[in-house]
């Protein structure tokens, strides 16, 4: 469906070639779907542009493969969902992505515009509702304008604040031809290139973390999104400043580099003189502001300014470059006072912790701690294998002892808390990483959001290894409830239900495992099986898991 012309004019092309001409000109190679005729047109174009098509069980696995392909790579996830419930049915990871800053393309059908309000079939206006999840919400006019709103929707997407664009295209607009230049250079901003914070506010916190005698660093998944990764250890090494991350920001500084901590963070907040927050906001994962001490000095540093204000007064705010801001600011507060005992007395409350956990971790009860699961399982991962958490308790807990050593090799929901996001996740993270462990945590009221994506995963040759904690409740309601009321509802599933034979009935991989004995065979197995594979751990719905987070 092509006109011939000469070398450098504009050709003819039908919308969906023009949409796929543009993506691989910003190198997308892949789009996540689920089959839709109004976006027939966009997959002939990918399949004559030579990107990738994956096609998924449920569009929201579609999208969150997407914010996972970003997760997993830095560079712009792209999904394209059918009109209507296809797009509806994306909104969870639309959202999820906003509040986790992950740089995304939703491409939407939508109903022809000559028809519009006839009543054509899934007839409805995406834009208002997905307006206030997204950085850019815009429908195609002409075939004309189509390469150009791609663009638009990419530049979106990886300018800071980083987060999802999305473009719909009426069925006879993606259909029709149109003479539009579709070939040109195509570019995106560069993070690690851009410009420090300046101003008086950088001197200010020079001034304040020279003088600092207990310093720390609190970072988070705008660190991931500024590849600030690099400064930040320049930072702490040169200086002596302990490091706490959370979020995408986990990997970023080793696990076993002498200056990261994690379970010595209420101490390390709390007696802070000078704390740096990089990249992460002060929300319930920081108490609000209250997770540090009342007298800390609190310097932020991003790469564009917050849409809320700060809980709390802060002494500075750096905008800019994230990787620049810090080595400005490594530079100007060099030479401050030695701080050997502020970080021995952080190991100290680290390794005293620590020691507390052995107890749990080596734990003999069947079913099993969860804990008991995952010093079973460190034993197995690589050094640079991806793990993703989709769970209430199960994967709260290895947010509490699973360690990271590469930035990008840990995946959550983020702050939006979406079950379901884990086998997109997954997806992406293995199809991005072919020669990786992709390890995908899940509860088992997790499972049921998303577990038929097993499919999609035998259809497209993608070995991800699952490990569910699998104790038959909603553990996170089922707990606070009983203990606020006495008892419990709708917080109850099936008990040692056999979620490993539906992935096996899948094309899967399936294993039960009932005692701690049976744990390290079952994993290695797994992961030696070269199919999708699913250990269903059974654990002790008994165990409850210590929330201490203020939610609200």
């Amino acid at each position: 469906m092509t006109t011939q012309t000469q070398a450098g004019q504009a050709t003819g092309l039908h919308g969906g070639r023009l949409v796929a001409k543009r993506l691989k000109a910003h190198g997308v190679s892949k789009l996540f779907t689920l089959s839709g005729g109004h976006l027939f047109s966009i997959y002939d174009g990918c399949r004559e542009e030579g990107i990738d098509i994956v096609d998924v069980r449920h569009e929201q696995s579609a999208a969150f493969a997407a914010e996972g392909w970003a997760k997993a790579t830095r560079t712009p996830g792209v999904c394209a969902l059918t009109a209507g419930p296809g797009v509806t049915n994306g909104m969870s990871a639309m959202a999820s992505a906003f509040q986790n800053a992950s740089p995304m393309l939703v491409l939407g059908g939508r109903a022809p515009a000559f028809r519009w309000g006839q009543g054509s079939l899934q007839e409805i206006d995406h834009i208002p509702f997905v307006e206030p999840v997204t950085k850019l919400a815009r429908t195609a006019a002409s075939t004309a304008e189509i390469p150009g709103l791609v663009d638009d929707g990419l530049r979106a997407a990886a300018t800071a604040p980083t987060g999802p664009a999305f473009v719909d295209f009426p069925l006879d607009q993606v259909f029709m031809e149109a003479d539009a230049e579709a070939d040109g250079e195509a570019s995106l901003p560069d993070p690690a290139a851009a410009p420090a914070a300046d101003g008086d506010a950088l001197d200010r916190a020079a001034e304040l973390l020279r003088s600092a005698e207990r310093p720390v660093v609190m970072a988070g998944t705008g660190l991931y999104w500024a590849r600030g990764e690099e400064a930040l250890v320049r930072l702490c090494d040169e200086l002596s400043v302990p490091v706490f991350v959370n979020g995408l920001a986990r990997g970023c500084v080793p696990a076993d580099h002498p200056l990261f901590f994690s379970r010595a963070r209420g101490t390390a907040l709390k007696g802070a003189d000078v704390a740096l927050v990089v990249g992460v906001p002060m929300d319930f994962r920081l108490g609000f502001g209250g997770s540090f001490g009342d007298d800390t000095q609190i310097v932020v540093i991003g790469s564009s300014p917050s849409d809320r204000d700060h809980p709390r007064e802060v002494a500075a705010e750096l905008y800019g470059g994230v990787a620049a801001t810090l080595d400005a600011l490594r530079s100007g507060a060099s030479g401050g006072p030695d701080r050997s005992s502020w970080t021995t007395t952080l190991r100290e409350t680290e390794n005293e912790k620590r020691a507390g956990e052995q107890d749990d971790l080596t734990d003999e009860r069947a079913p099993l701690h969860p804990l008991r699961v995952y010093h079973e399982l460190g034993q197995v991962l690589a050094r640079d294998a991806v793990v993703i958490g989709d769970g209430g308790d199960f994967v709260s807990f290895a947010g509490r002892v699973i360690e990271t050593y590469e930035p990008g090799c840990w995946m959550d929901p983020g702050p939006y808390g979406c079950l379901g996001s884990g086998p997109g996740y997954a997806l992406a993270a293995k199809l991005a990483h072919p020669d990786r462990q992709v390890c995908l945590l899940m509860g088992d009221g997790a499972f049921g959001f998303a577990g038929l994506e097993f499919d999609t995963f035998v259809r497209h040759g993608v070995p991800v290894v699952a490990v569910m904690g699998n104790n038959g409740i909603w553990a996170l309601e089922k707990h606070p409830m009983e203990f606020l009321y006495g008892y419990s509802v709708a917080a109850e599933l099936q008990p040692r239900c056999r979620y490993d034979e539906v992935v096996e009935a899948l094309g899967g991989h399936g294993e039960l495992v009932s005692s701690p004995n049976e744990l390290r065979p079952a994993l290695e197995r797994a992961f030696a099986s070269g199919k999708p594979a699913l250990v269903n751990v059974l654990t002790d719905p008994e165990v409850v898991y210590p929330r201490r987070a203020n939610l609200a």
